[in-house]
């Protein structure tokens, strides 16, 4: 992934999210990128490209403690 692709994704999750907060930070190592909230990490995003094709995926992992307790009456 290159800087003009991170920043197409960024304008995009800004607008899909509504929140200008969002940025997309290259890992030069790997070829994937941060995705940030402000400063608070919330995401890996990763290009793929098969069959000609270009997509990129988003991956977002949550804690169990960062969780509310769940509402009365839900198992």
């Amino acid at each position: 992934m290159n800087q003009t692709e991170a920043v197409r994704v960024q304008l995009y999750l800004r607008q899909l999210f509504g929140n200008d907060r969002v940025i997309v930070k290259l890992r030069p190592k790997d070829g994937s990128a941060e995705i940030m909230m402000g400063q608070e990490f919330i995401g890996v995003l990763f290009k793929d490209e098969e069959d000609g094709e270009v997509s990129y995926s988003f991956n977002m992992a949550i804690l169990e403690e960062d969780l509310p307790p769940a509402p009365r009456g839900l198992s």
